[in-house]
């Protein structure tokens, strides 16, 4: 990478969501369903590694996991691998949904808050530190952000027929950043894709 921070290249790309067929499909696990996407593109098929907790998919030198941990230990998982493969926190890129984003929205940020997040906030628990780069999705429905009492019925809920085609559209727009983001780095990956919906 050099000093400008345009060639940082992931090498742990982090899918979050919660393990079980009950959770497959709810709007908490779009990361699941986004490195899901980029395993099939890139020919590569999961398997478990139970020291890492992780269903974990490898090509070279990039590395993608799916912490089976449940969401908030989801950092124990990303600590264990990032650590044997030592990694420092800028080549690891975290997938997640993001309630405060209105769906289909697509956003990818150098660092940040946990945003309240569960997931997010075990990784910066864990690690000690937020300055490693993410990739948003919106998860909010017509309404926004549900008030505190429905906000865990919303994530841990599934889309609408209405609401398919857009998280499918998503889906395949996060997973083409993350395939940019491993070609061309963060920065340039950031500047095409932080857009709420695809140019017409």
């Amino acid at each position: 990478m050099d000093s400008s921070g345009s060639l940082i290249i992931p090498r742990l790309v982090v899918g979050l969501g919660n393990p079980g067929t009950e959770y497959r499909d709810t709007r908490h696990n779009v990361g699941f369903m986004t490195i899901d996407e980029v395993a099939r593109r890139m020919g590569i098929e999961f398997q478990m590694e139970k020291r890492w907790k992780s269903l974990v998919a490898k090509q070279g030198n990039t590395v993608l996991i799916k912490p089976q941990t449940f969401m908030n230990a989801s950092g124990d998982a990303v600590l264990a691998v990032s650590q044997f493969f030592k990694l420092d926190q800028q080549q690891m890129l975290v997938v997640f949904d993001d309630v405060d984003l209105a769906l289909g929205t697509v956003r990818m940020r150098p660092s940040g808050s946990a945003g309240g997040h569960n997931g997010m906030r075990s990784i910066i628990s864990r690690t000690g530190s937020d300055a490693f780069p993410r990739l948003k999705l919106g998860i909010a429905n017509a309404e926004g952000r549900p008030a505190g009492h429905k906000l865990s019925g919303h994530v841990l809920g599934r889309f609408t027929e209405e609401e398919r085609p857009a998280l499918l559209q998503m889906i395949q727009r996060a997973a083409d950043a993350v395939m940019q983001s491993l070609r061309s780095g963060l920065e340039a990956t950031m500047n095409a894709f932080n857009r709420s919906v695809p140019a017409n």
